[in-house]
């Protein structure tokens, strides 16, 4: 099982970026797919999750700005942030769950400058 995080990268404050992540070796249709972040010395939060029925859920502080997407037929998921500020800055991972199956990517840094 892989799943491969793209499109982190440096952004100025009010910016925009787009994740990506591959998935490989899974139903991706079945799973549950979500993002995390990660910022220095701080545990690991939710960003967004996306059912395989299509529901969405994001932490609060990210509603409005963030938007998760997936594709099945590409076994990709993706998160579009708008209005990024230096706060957002983070490892983002990809994460995948159905049952008791839990996969994670090896994630993608996101840095936002002030």
């Amino acid at each position: 099982v892989q799943l491969v995080e793209s499109g982190g990268g440096l952004v100025q404050a009010g910016g925009s970026l787009r994740l990506s992540c591959a998935a490989s070796g899974i139903t991706f249709s079945f799973y549950r797919m979500g993002w995390y972040r990660q910022a220095p010395g701080k545990q690991r939060d939710l960003v967004a999750h996306i059912t395989s029925g299509g529901s969405r859920n994001y932490e609060d502080s990210m509603k409005g700005r963030f938007t998760i997407s997936r594709d099945n037929a590409k076994n990709s998921v993706y998160l579009q942030m708008d209005s990024l500020k230096p706060e957002d800055t983070a490892v983002y991972y990809c994460r995948a769950d159905y049952a008791t199956l839990v996969y994670w990517g090896q994630g993608t840094q996101v840095t936002v400058s002030s």
